[in-house]
């Protein structure tokens, strides 16, 4: 069993059954498994919502001590990467379990509650293969030219249109995404990416500014070309950091309004 101060990546990664994934010597032990199972995760080893191996098993194949393999799955819990089940194990967050959807931005209705206005209607208006432009291909970590998917829907509340969303995705890892099975899905679209495509977004970046939309945008949403937007640009990854979704939206902020907790 490999030292706790001073393991080597090596043997570590020798530990995990050959895998070419190296963490640095110097880096905690705990540390290095943690990146072990963010390996498998990322993977495919065990899907969002599947149970992973108990600490025992971990730590055998990892030939590590259980306590190295509980710091490692309390840190990938605490990133909301996995979840304890008391009784029951430890399983993949999904972003189908409620507690852990992640969402693109929390809008809220001015009067009245989110869950009396309901789930928001969607108009999917495009989902079409292309090329990736510079600037999608630079966000995405991929080449000018390269496949993507481009989509384009509306999200309506109580029938209003109030939010329009442009959104790209690596074509090699959604192959096969059309406008019917974005319609047709009811539940949340991460979720979507993860039953039926093993992506999984674990972290964003959001930036937001006020703008102004276009003749086409301002039709869109039904206001009028001067009618300031909250404009939300996210860029989604998956596990080890891998970009996997560009997308930009527009809000209506007439009806509602952006809604964070912070603690």
């Amino acid at each position: 069993m490999p030292s706790l101060s001073t393991p080597s990546s090596q043997s570590t990664a020798s530990a995990a059954g050959g895998s070419s994934v190296s963490t640095p010597a110097f880096s905690p032990l705990y540390q290095q498994i943690k990146g072990l199972i963010l390996h498998s995760l990322q993977h495919g080893e065990w899907k969002p919502g599947e149970v992973i191996p108990s600490e025992m098993e971990l730590a055998a194949r990892f030939r590590v001590s259980q306590g190295t393999v509980r710091k490692a799955i309390d840190e990938l819990a605490a990133d909301n990467l996995l979840m304890r089940r008391q009784g029951k194990g430890t399983f993949v967050a999904t972003h189908a379990e409620r507690q852990v959807q992640y969402r693109f931005l929390k809008l809220l209705p001015d009067v009245g509650d989110a869950r009396e206005e309901g789930p928001a209607q969607r108009t999917i208006l495009e989902c079409k293969r292309s090329r990736a432009s510079a600037d999608v291909a630079r966000a995405l970590q991929l080449r000018t030219g390269d496949a993507i998917i481009q989509a384009r829907r509306i999200l309506s509340f109580a029938g209003v249109p109030t939010i329009l969303e442009d959104i790209w995705l690596p074509g090699q890892a959604f192959k096969g995404l059309t406008a019917e099975q974005m319609s047709a899905y009811q539940g949340p679209t991460y979720a979507m990416f993860e039953l039926d495509y093993g992506v999984r977004m674990v972290r964003a970046e959001e930036k937001i500014r006020a703008v102004l939309p276009d003749e086409e945008q301002a039709a869109l949403l039904l206001v009028k070309p001067q009618t300031p937007l909250l404009s939300v640009e996210r860029l989604a990854h998956t596990y080890n950091d891998v970009p996997m979704e560009l997308r930009r939206a527009l809000y209506r902020t007439d009806t509602h309004h952006y809604h964070n907790s912070l603690s």
